[in-house]
C-alpha cells in the first residue's frame, strides 16, 4: 500500500479532519502505544498501520479496503 491509498482510505472512512486527528493523536496498542503517525514515521508498512487502526476503531472487515473494493466484490 502506499502512502496516497492509505490517506485515500483514512478520508472515505473517518473523514478528512478527522482522520487527520485520528492519525496523529489516537494511539494505537497494536502499534506498541504509538499513534499512527508515529507509526509511520518510524518507517511501519502503511498497510499494517491502516489494519491497527480499523482494529482499534472496529471498522468491520468489509470496509477495510474501501467502498469501491467493496462494490468490486459484488460484481
Amino acid at each position: 500500500m502506499r502512502s496516497s491509498e492509505f490517506w485515500e482510505l483514512v478520508d472515505e472512512e473517518f473523514g478528512r479532519a478527522g482522520g487527520r486527528v485520528l492519525v496523529r493523536d489516537h494511539v494505537l496498542l497494536g502499534l506498541g502505544n504509538r499513534t499512527a503517525e508515529q507509526a509511520m514515521e518510524a518507517g511501519e508498512p502503511f498497510r499494517e498501520v491502516w489494519f491497527a487502526l480499523c482494529e482499534s476503531m472496529d471498522v468491520p472487515p468489509e470496509r477495510r479496503w474501501g467502498k469501491d473494493e467493496k462494490e468490486q466484490r459484488r460484481a
